[in-house]
C-alpha cells in the first residue's frame, strides 16, 4: 500500500469522521466551519478560527488536485512544489500530487526570493501551489524558472501571478472528484525534502513512496497510536520532522489538530479543549511553555489535561535539564525522544521509547527494521564508549541528493547513512549524541563538543537558551565561545558565567560569553552558520 491508499481507506471507513482540526488562535472570527462529503464541495474561509476536514473531504480534494495536474501533463517525471504555510489545504494538496505520479517538492516557507528561486531550479519544478503570504515572491520569479509553467494560487480569488487557483470553487475545485487510478510503483519517486542547512547550503533529498510508507508504519508503532488517539501537529509541514510524525494518525485513522503559531497559551488552550493526547514538541515550545509555568503566567489548574498521555520531542538535542522540568508539571504523562533526520525520512530511525525514562539524555535504539552503528573516520566500528559518527541503515534511508552525486557518495557507503552526528553507545546500548560532527571545536588538539558546554551553562536558572561555537585563536586554534539568552526579567553577567562553568576541565571553558539571541530554524535546530556570521568580527578578535 501507499500513503494515499490509507487515506482512501479511511475515507471508506471513516468518512464524515473529522480528519484534521486547524486552529488559528489569531483568526478574527470565532465560528467553526465544517467541510463534509458529499454534500459540501463549496469554498470556505481561511479566516475562521477553527476549521475541520473530514476524511471524505479530505480523500475527494486530493483527487482533484491530482485530475488537476494530470490534466496540466504533471504526472511521473514531473514535480510539484508547495510554498504555504501550515493549513488544512496543505494535506490534500500534498496527497493529491502523490497521486498524479508527480514528485512533491515542499519548500520552506523562511526561505528567501533567492532560495525559492534555488530550490525551483535545481529541482526542475514543473508546478508550484503557493499561498497569499507569498505572492511577493511568485510575483518576482514567475517566468524566470525554465520548467516551472503552472502556478497555482491556494486562497480566495486568483492573483494576476497565478493562472489558477484552490479555493473550491474556481479551477482546481472543478476537477472530478474520482481517483484518477494512476499506476505508482513503491519505489517510484515521491518527494524532495530540503535538508535544515545548520551546517550550509541546503541539500535536496529524493525519497520514494516505499520510504513514507515505513514511516508511516514507524511512527504508529513506537507510539502506539489508535483511532482514539488525537495528535497536536504543531511543527512546520514542509519539513519531514512534522509531516511524518502526522503520518502515525493517518494510519491509525485518529484525528489530528493543526495548530497555528503556537504559544505556550494556545498549546495547553488546544490540548485541553480538543482532546489531545499526543503532542510533538520542539525545544523552544517547551522552554516556552515551562517558563509560562514556572513564571505563574499559566496556571495548569486552569486546562483540563488528564487525557494527554505522550509528549515526544526531537529534531535537535534535547537538554536533561528540559525533560527534567518538564517532569515536574506533568509527571503522569510518558515522555519518547525521537531521532531523525531527512535523510532518514524524519523521525523514528533511533528512538528512546516510552519505557527508557531511566535513560532521558540518550536518543535511544534503533528503531524495528534499523540498524546503527558508531564508527571511526574510516567507517570502522568503535567499541562501547568510544565517540564516533553515528551511521544508520533502515528502510527508509534516502534515495540520494538530487543532483549531488559528490554529496551521495559521502552519506551513502555500502547502505549505510552516515549522519554526521557525534555519539557513543553505553553499556545498556543506548545511544547518546555529543555534537554535530561539523560543529566539534578542535582547541589545541583537543576535540571539544559544544553540546556538553551549553548542557551545562543551561543548569543556571536565568538561562533561556545558549550556543557555543569556535573562534579562531592563533595558538590553540579554536576556543569556545558562549552565546546567551537570559529569561524574561532576569539577569546574570558575563563573571556569573564564567564562574559557573570553572566547574567544566580548562579547556572547555569558553573563553568569552556574549548576551543575545540563540536563532534557531522552523525545527528548533540551533543555526550555528548564522551565529558563526552575526558575530564574525568577535569570533575574529
Amino acid at each position: 500500500m501507499l500513503i494515499t491508499d490509507f487515506l482512501s481507506r479511511n475515507a471508506l471507513s471513516k468518512g464524515m469522521d473529522v480528519a484534521i482540526t486547524e486552529i488559528s488562535p489569531k483568526a478574527s472570527g470565532g465560528s467553526t466551519v465544517s467541510l463534509r462529503e458529499p454534500d459540501d464541495t463549496g469554498s470556505y474561509p481561511d479566516s475562521a478560527a477553527r476549521r475541520e476536514m473530514t476524511w471524505e473531504y479530505f480523500d475527494r480534494q486530493a483527487n482533484r488536485v491530482a485530475n488537476f495536474c494530470l490534466s496540466r501533463g504533471i504526472g511521473h517525471g514531473n514535480k510539484a512544489a508547495m510554498l504555504m504555510m501550515n493549513s488544512l489545504e496543505w494535506f490534500p494538496i500534498y496527497f493529491g500530487i502523490l497521486r498524479s505520479g508527480a514528485t512533491v517538492v515542499p519548500i520552506s516557507f523562511r526561505y528567501t526570493k533567492e532560495e525559492v528561486s534555488g530550490c525551483l531550479e535545481l529541482t526542475g519544478t514543473d508546478a508550484i501551489f503557493f499561498g497569499p503570504e507569498f505572492s511577493g515572491i511568485i510575483e518576482d520569479i514567475h517566468g524566470k524558472i525554465p520548467a516551472l509553467a503552472t502556478y497555482v494560487f491556494v486562497g480566495q480569488g486568483i492573483p494576476e501571478n497565478a493562472d489558477f487557483a484552490l479555493n473550491y470553487r474556481q479551477s482546481v475545485g472543478d476537477f472530478p472528484s474520482e481517483d484518477p487510478g494512476v499506476d505508482i510503483a513503491t519505489e517510484d519517486d515521491a518527494a524532495i525534502y530540503f535538508t535544515s542547512g545548520t551546517t550550509g547550503k541546503p541539500k535536496a533529498i529524493l525519497q520514494t513512496h516505499a520510504s513514507l510508507v515505513s514511516v508511516c508504519l514507524t511512527e504508529q508503532r513506537n507510539h502506539s497510536q489508535t483511532e482514539d488517539d488525537v495528535f497536536l501537529c504543531m511543527a512546520p509541514l514542509f519539513h519531514t520532522g512534522s509531516m511524518m510524525h502526522w503520518l502515525g494518525s493517518l494510519i491509525s485513522c485518529g484525528g489530528a489538530v493543526l495548530l497555528r503559531e503556537p504559544k505556550p497559551e494556545s498549546i495547553l488552550n488546544v490540548a485541553s479543549r480538543e482532546g489531545v493526547t499526543i503532542a510533538f514538541m520542539l525545544v523552544p515550545w517547551a522552554q516556552d511553555l515551562l517558563q509560562a509555568l514556572e513564571s505563574g503566567n499559566l496556571l495548569l489548574s486552569d486546562y483540563e489535561l488528564g487525557q494527554w498521555r505522550l509528549m515526544h520531542i526531537g529534531a535537535q538535542p534535547v537538554p536533561v535539564e528540559l525533560i527534567s522540568r518538564w517532569r515536574k508539571y506533568f509527571p503522569d504523562q510518558q515522555y519518547d525522544t525521537n531521532y531523525g533526520l531527512s535523510e532518514a525520512m524524519g523521525p523514528g530511525c533511533v528512538h528512546l521509547g516510552v519505557d527508557n525514562s531511566h535513560k532521558i539524555g540518550a536518543i535511544g535504539k534503533p528503531g524495528e527494521g534499523w540498524q546503527a552503528r558508531i564508527v571511526d573516520d574510516d567507517g570502522n566500528p568503535l567499541p562501547q564508549g568510544k565517540i564516533g559518527e553515528l551511521i544508520v541503515k533502515g528502510p527508509s534511508v534516502m534515495k540520494c541528493y538530487y543532483k549531488d552525486e559528490e554529496s551521495t557518495s559521502l552519506a551513502l557507503k555500502g547502505g549505510w547513512l552516515f549522519t554526521g552526528d557525534m555519539g557513543y553507545v553505553d553499556e545498556d546500548g543506548f545511544i547518546f549524541l555529543v555534537d554535530r560532527k561539523k560543529d566539534i571545536i578542535i582547541s589545541g588538539g583537543e576535540n571539544i563538543f559544544p553540546i556538553q558546554i551549553e548542557d551545562h551553562i543551561r543548569q543556571l536558572s536565568q538561562v533561556l537558551d545558549v550556543a557555543v561555537i569556535g573562534a579562531c585563536h592563533k595558538r590553540l586554534g579554536e576556543v569556545p565561545i558562549a552565546i546567551v539568552s537570559l529569561k524574561p526579567d532576569c539577569e546574570c553577567d558575563e563573571e556569573e558565567i564564567m564562574a559557573h562553568c570553572e566547574e567544566l576541565p580548562r579547556y572547555k571553558r569558553p573563553r568569552r560569553c556574549i548576551f543575545g539571541d540563540v536563532p534557531r530554524n522552523p525545527t528548533g535546530k540551533i543555526e550555528k552558520p548564522r551565529l558563526r556570521a552575526m558575530y564574525k568580527d568577535a569570533l575574529s578578535n
